[in-house]
């Protein structure tokens, strides 16, 4: 079985940094230690209030950075406009809703849909792999292989926030749908909500190649460290 990639999301260093409006924490320094201590790429989200990250620090980080940026978008003109412009390697449209504290489930491709026919082939003339965050249904899948899409990043929320029976059924379910968009030729992700313990809950799953952790992440840096939280997730996964 290939070795689990970690992505690590350094957003909320630049939300701390933004809730004074000073110049630090640095989120191009938060990159550069990932980078340092195993991360295998790093993933930021540019969002469309900049809550986080904004233009300054995706020009300092695509520069600097020698391991692949994953850009965050959603499905917007101006969004698409940054993406052609930076030419990130990677771009993952996600769902956004001004008023949300975080990310609350998968895109919804049927709303987007003629969005997504639209602008997703000006990404693909340009050499950026796309994926879709997703929700982790048989439907998903199927509308992604028909707008062309070979990569999708499942919403690991609901997993993050069940307990008992129910994520049993929950992670049950997450791995028969892994192995149905393994089956299409599909490269799966998976990330959001997940921490120590139930990152070591899904990481044997024979077919999934990256996950992608922020949150739970740079919170633990608090106490110790981004380093060593980098570090031990990066063995966690393996």
């Amino acid at each position: 079985m290939a070795k689990i990639r970690l992505g690590v999301n350094i957003d909320h260093v630049a939300t701390v940094r933004n809730a004074r409006g000073e110049d630090y924490p640095s989120p191009l320094r938060a990159a550069l230690f990932s980078q340092k201590n195993g991360a295998d790429s790093v993933t930021i989200h540019l969002r469309e209030d900049r809550r986080h990250i904004n233009e300054s620090d995706l020009k300092e980080i695509i520069s600097a950075l020698r391991i692949p940026l994953n850009l965050e978008i959603a499905a917007t003109k101006e969004m698409m406009k940054i993406a052609l412009k930076t030419k990130p390697p990677f771009i993952c449209i996600v769902p956004e809703k001004r008023q949300e504290i975080t990310t609350e489930g998968g895109l919804n491709i049927k709303y987007n849909l003629k969005f997504l026919e639209e602008n997703l082939p000006n990404l693909f003339k340009n050499n950026i792999e796309v994926s879709l965050f997703l929700d982790p249904e048989i439907d998903n899948i199927n509308s992604s292989i028909e707008l062309g899409v070979n990569a999708i990043e499942f919403h690991t929320g609901e997993i993050a926030n069940a307990s008992g029976p129910k994520e049993k059924a929950l992670i049950n379910k997450f791995e028969a749908v892994i192995e149905y968009a393994v089956a299409k030729n599909i490269s799966v992700r998976a990330g959001h909500g997940l921490n120590y313990d139930k990152t070591k809950k899904i990481i044997n799953f024979k077919n999934l190649e990256e996950l992608n952790i922020g949150h739970f992440i740079i919170g633990e840096s608090i106490f110790y460290g981004l380093s060593d939280v980098v570090k031990k997730m990066k063995k966690i996964i393996g």
